[in-house]
């Protein structure tokens, strides 16, 4: 039972598991002994997984599952047994013809289906939410080298609409939709959702 708990203790998931940071994130949690539920669009594409399952203990410890931003329901099997939950995938594009449909549903509605998909694993202790300084530069307030910034701080629809930048916005967005989750499902064991 103990080893058990114990191996639970040191499976995570990575959503977005093809992409740079992500992948980063993979390798280091592989070479510390984690058990990785890595995330990625299409298990079908080599060029999306190859650099993965070549990683130092991918074999023995890395499972693929194909999931989808926008699909609810989609990350349920990868966060199944899981006690920590990096969520990374987000789009990455900075403009775009059709900027809701291509850029901010699927970094805001992929936030939250990733999110309901946690709350449905009693193991899930912590969700880490990556993000950028962009969620925090359009907020109205000042910034001195005294000024400390925390998840309160968002910037502000007018701020937003000020940028060209849509990355801006959805990073914005997902940061709110994050903290208003928890917010909302405290009685969840998780110890903090970054």
């Amino acid at each position: 039972e103990r080893e058990r708990a114990g191996e639970m203790e040191k499976r995570v998931c990575v959503t977005g598991a093809s992409g740079f940071i992500a992948s980063w994130v993979v390798k280091l949690l592989l070479q510390r002994g984690y058990i990785v539920h890595a995330t990625v669009r299409s298990l079908k594409d080599p060029a999306k997984t190859e650099h993965l399952v070549s990683l130092n203990g991918a074999k023995e410890r890395l499972h693929l599952f194909e999931a989808n931003l926008m699909d609810e329901g989609s990350f349920d099997s990868a966060v199944q047994k899981c006690h920590g939950v990096f969520h990374i995938a987000s789009p990455v594009k900075m403009d775009s013809p059709n900027p809701q449909e291509d850029i901010i549903d699927p970094a805001v509605k992929g936030t939250l289906n990733v999110l309901n998909s946690c709350a449905k694993v009693s193991s899930i202790r912590r969700v880490i939410l990556s993000s950028s300084t962009a969620a925090v530069l359009r907020t109205g307030r000042p910034l001195t080298k005294e000024t400390v910034v925390d998840e309160t701080w968002f910037s502000t629809l007018e701020g937003c609409e000020a940028s060209p930048i849509v990355c801006i916005y959805t990073r914005s967005c997902s940061e709110v939709i994050a903290y208003l989750f928890h917010i909302g499902f405290l009685y969840i064991s998780w110890s903090k959702l970054v």
